[in-house]
């Protein structure tokens, strides 16, 4: 009996249909594409883009070499060189964050104590070559001078979650 009634479903093509009508169903639905470079999607002020390293408003650097950020880095992205300053506090000589080995998981931003290194919601960067996504520390620097007020205000908006 229930092979028969498997038939006849099978003769009427009642798969077909059901699925037919799921895609009318979704052809006559108002469409979602974004057209990218002219619309853009909301973003989160959460968004973990590109890296950049923060200044005092004096204008000195914020990194205190203390390698945290190069520490906890799974990725070993991070490369930090430091040495002391005529008035013993220490600063770094050389920190380079090669993105092509990043992975964007933001403990290098939480690690830091003084909030020095940061990631932005700048996603729209690429480079050709290899060498293109490996940033010194003065490309750092130069991010978060272009991007501090961005910077600023999401950390005004994430201070009831820190």
């Amino acid at each position: 009996m229930g092979s028969m009634k498997e038939i006849f479903n099978s003769l009427l093509l009642k798969e077909l249909l059901k699925g037919m009508s799921v895609t009318g169903k979704y052809f006559f639905a108002r469409k979602i594409t974004v057209q990218y470079p002219e619309e853009k999607t909301p973003q989160s002020f959460r968004f973990r883009g590109l890296h950049a390293l923060r200044r005092y408003p004096n204008g000195e650097e914020r990194c205190i070499a203390c390698k945290l950020c190069e520490a906890i880095c799974p990725a070993m992205a991070i490369t930090i060189e430091a040495e002391p300053r005529d008035d013993g506090s220490r600063r770094t000589t050389r920190y380079d964050i090669d993105l092509t080995k990043c992975i964007f998981c933001g403990f290098c931003e939480e690690a830091c104590p003084v909030d020095a290194v940061v990631e932005t919601r700048v996603f729209e960067y690429h480079g050709e070559k290899r060498g293109d996504l490996y940033y010194t520390k003065q490309m750092l620097l130069a991010n978060g001078d272009r991007y501090e007020d961005q910077i600023a205000q999401d950390r005004q908006t994430d201070a009831p979650y820190r």
